[in-house]
């Protein structure tokens, strides 16, 4: 059919352009845009609420490198979404969300779902925001979301469509564009074969925007370099690499280490706040940054030296200029007494967590693909968890938002089928998106959810204690979550041992549905 309603062509041009999951919820408004899901052969998954979309759509990007797509009614459905599309921007993941507006706001008032400015709103909390008030517009901006998520740093776009619009008749969509990856690369980082050579405690910090650990593990083999990774680039490094500290930035003390190197190169991520949790590295020495983003390469470290520059592209060209040296003057032995000190650190400002993390891990089967939330169990097992393998375990750093976990996680299940994935939230979190819960037993996802059950905001108690301030508002009536769980259709069970935890895990990976593993701080004890 060369002509159908705008709102079947979109689903019909996005298949063609390799998406195969939609994540959303219809309503009145966008009604046109599911004329055509079926048809396309795309497969629509029904949140209970748009935030739970949103939240799924980010998951799946996550865990296929595709882009998540989700579908929004006007107004509250794009209010709910924006969460979502924060962190989304936040964590450099490709979502792409096409809501419905109101064909004219300017001159009327008391529509079902009128807001003031839908376009400016997804804009705070997107890479971009456009109306398409035409097919060829509409057509033009999906072209361009699905581009810019190729070949610049990926980060979440919104395309408004009117409702009248959506269900006037369109020409079918033009044909796909390209879809070849560029690399970015710099022209000369020659000079840093020479820089290398003539340090003596190299250091290299990799986050996120690295993938490939067969460069990395090269490069630092090759110079004798001490590491340390982000949270995002855990996985990166050999765990039994000899000088490498792990992913504890956020240590104060690493910045002691920090101050002995006589070269750091970053590459690939912002040493932001979420990363560090001080003002400045600590470093007193040379600088590099390289990453694909400008901002980040003029940020307040303010770097000697800036490559912009693909993170993999960089260690494969990097290791191909014969950087090899036969020793440095790190210590593998005081590397692992260091690690072993902020471990020890760790167990001591948050006890019972580190030993069920320990528990946790044992039990996973390799590859494991996590989501966590914003809970103390995530902030303290993230710094002891050596992953076996990068991007595999993904949290809302910097938008920071509380329920991400369990509706991301479904995401990521969804994304791939027949591999392990996992979700750990806290008690408070979880109540933000738990009807995203029944997402996941119409989808017989075997998915272990491990509810981290302290009775109260520990971390916000903790803060305040810090800061001198009464707790206050810190502690809830939580309800029964296994009964709760239960009451969606989902498995539910309390451990009270830590050989009953790992059993539970194992048991809820290998279920036809959801399973809710409770657990409390007491399982350590």
């Amino acid at each position: 059919m060369s002509q159908r309603p705008l709102g079947a062509q979109l689903s019909h041009m996005l298949k063609d352009r390799g998406v195969t999951h939609i994540f959303g919820i219809p309503g009145v408004h966008n009604q046109e845009m599911y004329r055509g899901i079926e048809e396309a052969g795309l497969i629509h998954i029904l949140a209970r609420h748009e935030q739970g979309a949103g939240f799924m759509a980010d998951g799946y990007a996550r865990a296929s490198g595709k882009p998540g797509v989700a579908y929004v009614i006007t107004g509250p459905g794009l209010c709910n979404i924006m969460t979502p599309l924060g962190q989304a921007y936040s964590d450099s993941v490709p979502v792409l969300c096409i809501s419905s507006c109101l064909d004219e706001t300017a001159a009327t008032r008391g529509q079902l779902h009128q807001m003031k400015d839908q376009q400016a709103a997804a804009a705070t909390v997107c890479d971009w925001s456009e109306t398409a008030h035409s097919a060829k517009a509409a057509y033009t901006l999906i072209d361009r979301a699905l581009a810019e998520f190729r070949h610049q740093r990926k980060r979440p776009k919104s395309v408004v469509v009117p409702i009248a619009q959506l269900e006037e008749q369109a020409a079918r969509p033009p044909k796909a564009l390209p879809t070849s990856h560029s690399i970015l690369r710099a022209d000369n980082i020659f000079p840093l074969k020479d820089m290398l050579a003539t340090a003596s405690k190299p250091l290299f910090i990799f986050g996120g925007g690295v993938r490939d650990t067969d460069w990395v593990n090269a490069v630092l083999n090759a110079t004798k370099a001490a590491s340390f990774t982000t949270y995002a680039g855990r996985g990166l490094v050999d765990a039994d690499a000899p000088l490498h500290f792990g992913s504890m930035l956020a240590r104060p003390s690493s910045a002691q280490v920090l101050a002995e190197a006589d070269l750091v190169i970053a590459v690939g991520t912002e040493l932001s706040e979420c990363d560090i949790w001080r003002d400045a590295l600590g470093h007193d020495c040379p600088l590099v940054r390289v990453d694909i983003d400008p901002e980040v390469l003029a940020d307040r470290h303010r770097a000697e030296i800036v490559y912009r520059y693909d993170g993999d592209a960089f260690l494969e060209d990097l290791h191909s200029l014969d950087i090899g040296r036969e020793t440095s003057d790190w210590d593998a032995d005081k590397t692992a007494k260091t690690r072993a000190n902020w471990r020890a650190e760790l167990m001591a400002e948050r006890p019972g967590i580190v030993p069920v993390a320990d528990a946790l891990r044992e039990a996973l089967p390799p590859k494991t693909m996590i989501y966590s939330d914003m809970t103390q169990f995530a902030y303290a097992a993230k710094e002891v968890w050596d992953m076996d393998a990068p991007g595999h375990w993904h949290h809302p750093s910097g938008f920071g938002t509380l329920g991400y976990a369990l509706p991301a996680a479904i995401g990521g299940a969804i994304a791939r089928p027949g591999k392990p994935t996992l979700c750990i939230i806290g008690d408070y979190g979880l109540q933000y998106t738990i009807m995203e819960l029944a997402t996941a037993v119409e989808l017989n996802l075997p998915l272990p959810i491990i509810l981290w059950d302290n009775g109260k905001l520990g971390e916000i108690e903790d803060s305040m204690i810090r800061a001198q301030i009464a707790p206050n508002a810190v502690v809830q009536q939580n309800p029964d979550f296994l009964k709760l769980a239960e009451a969606y259709g989902a498995y539910a069970i309390g451990p009270q041992t830590m050989s009953e935890f790992q059993q539970a895990v194992r048991d809820a990976l290998d279920a036809d549905r959801p399973t809710l593993i409770r657990i409390t701080p007491d399982l350590a004890s």
